[in-house]
């Protein structure tokens, strides 16, 4: 299975990074091959709901940055792994800028299942991001929740929450 990783964290070496790394070591030994964007670090703006991509050129963005790289990737996937911090009860902008801009290739039918990684401080944060994941991710398009993994506090970075995610990667099937 193809899987894509989009991280949205700004933290190199931080805990988003450390679960995604368990969980691509996991995915990996288990056979799919994986590719990890991370949004962070990418030129990639907000969608300016020109509508361009729908009334001009079909699937085609007016915008010509980092999302370039992205598109194909999301469009040749079989999973797609949502990964971020949670800053003020959401998902990061640089990941919620890319979310939006898939808007322009609508719905990418080769996707056939999901799942979001979370990482914070507090153990109280996580459900507008989920509910957020759920209603523009999973229900909008349509794909199988393969699961939620949240880690705060002393779980970030733990050995416990590197072998679920781990486990996770290694579960996963065609």
């Amino acid at each position: 299975m193809k899987i894509l990783v989009l991280n949205g964290s700004p933290h190199k070496d931080g805990a988003t990074a450390d679960m995604v790394q368990a969980f691509i070591k996991g995915a990996e030994e288990a056979g799919h091959t994986v590719s990890v964007f991370r949004t962070a670090f990418m030129n990639v703006h907000g969608c300016l709901a020109c509508e361009y991509c729908r009334t001009q050129e079909k699937g085609i963005c007016v915008q010509k940055d980092d999302m370039q790289d992205i598109y194909p990737a999301v469009l040749s996937s079989d999973m797609i792994v949502f990964a971020s911090p949670v800053y003020y009860f959401t998902l990061s902008s640089q990941l919620h800028a890319v979310i939006q801009r898939t808007y322009s290739i609508d719905i990418p039918a080769n996707v056939r299942q999901t799942a979001l990684i979370l990482s914070s401080g507090s153990p109280f944060v996580y459900g507008p991001a989920i509910e957020a994941y759920y209603q523009s991710i999973v229900e909008y398009w349509g794909v199988r929740n393969a699961g939620i993994f949240t880690a705060n506090g002393k779980q970030n970075k733990s050995e416990a929450k590197r072998q679920e995610l781990y486990e996770f990667g290694r579960s996963l099937k065609d």
